[in-house]
């Protein structure tokens, strides 16, 4: 009996270290593809800028010190740097905006495709599908050029009388949450159709048998089943949306700037390297808290509503 279970435990050992040797390029390249940039990236925020860019290799918390505030150039007295602090807001805002935009548009979306007979499915989902074989550049471009002064909307409206002058909605946040809705909205759609074509819709028909109304069915039957695809839609398009950077410099204009436009600032024109990078990791682990309290939120929710 001792012997077979020696022999036991060596085959197990062999096999953990068999997929230990298996998994070893994937970790290589994990480590070196995406930890390697983060750390150089966290090295960076603790280093002081250097003068035409680039950093010197010396520890300062400077960078860290910038994200939150900024120093008197006369006395060096801190205060709240109210142009990071308002970039921060309108970043956060727009991007629970456009969230809570496409879960409007997306979930019905979703429920009238995954009502749909079989073989009409998959046009459907071809059609939603389209605008990622378009660049991105290009997408916020078609939308610049339907929200501008002489594009078609203004041009619309002036048409059937209800302005005389066109309405001003490009360069400011309304156009940049458009055009972040417009770019997001598949990332929101297919995740809910993915929980949606696995809804048993019998389920639905019992709750009109027993005389609910269509918003309790919606409430206590279709939302809580497809919770999961709310939540991966609500990720998917919330993490790009704040670290937006194309649609808020071509619809914003320069001047309604998001947390992603201030980072590239910083690696730019603004030539200060360890602000960018602070701002960087600050950012993902504003991301990260985020998602970890609304996954334990709807988590906790989804046992309490089956408990």
């Amino acid at each position: 009996m001792a012997a077979v279970a020696q022999t036991a435990e060596a085959r197990a050992r062999k096999d953990v270290a068999n997929r230990w040797l298996l998994s070893a390029p994937a970790l290589i390249i994990i480590l070196f593809a995406a930890i390697g940039p983060l750390f150089i990236v966290l090295v960076y925020s603790f280093l002081a800028p250097g003068p035409y860019g680039d950093v010197k290799w010396e520890f300062s918390w400077d960078g860290w010190t910038s994200v939150l505030f900024q120093r008197d150039i006369f006395d060096e007295t801190l205060s709240f740097a109210d142009a990071h602090l308002s970039i921060f807001w309108r970043s956060v805002k727009l991007s629970l905006a456009t969230t809570v935009i496409t879960l409007i548009v997306g979930f019905p979306t979703a429920y009238f495709i995954a009502t749909r007979r079989e073989r009409d499915r998959d046009i459907w989902l071809f059609l939603i599908t389209i605008p990622f074989w378009t660049n991105l550049l290009i997408r916020t471009f078609a939308v610049l050029e339907i929200i501008r002064n002489e594009g078609i909307v203004n041009k619309l409206l002036i048409g059937i009388g209800l302005t005389d002058t066109p309405i001003q909605m490009l360069f400011t946040d309304f156009a940049i949450m458009i055009g972040m809705v417009y770019v997001y909205l598949p990332l929101m759609v297919l995740p809910l159709y993915a929980s949606m074509e696995k809804l048993d819709f019998r389920l639905v028909e019992a709750g009109y048998d027993l005389y609910a109304t269509r918003f309790n069915v919606l409430r206590r039957i279709i939302f809580p089943l497809v919770k999961p695809g709310v939540i991966a839609g609500s990720i998917l398009v919330f993490i790009p949306s704040l670290g937006a950077y194309v649609t808020p410099s071509i619809l914003g204009g320069g001047k309604n700037l998001m947390i992603g436009n201030l980072i590239e600032l910083q690696f730019g024109q603004g030539r200060n390297w360890p602000l960018g990078a602070a701002l960087s990791i600050a950012l993902m682990v504003v991301v990260m808290i985020t998602l970890l309290v609304y996954v334990r939120n709807a988590g906790a929710g989804g046992e309490q509503h089956h408990g």
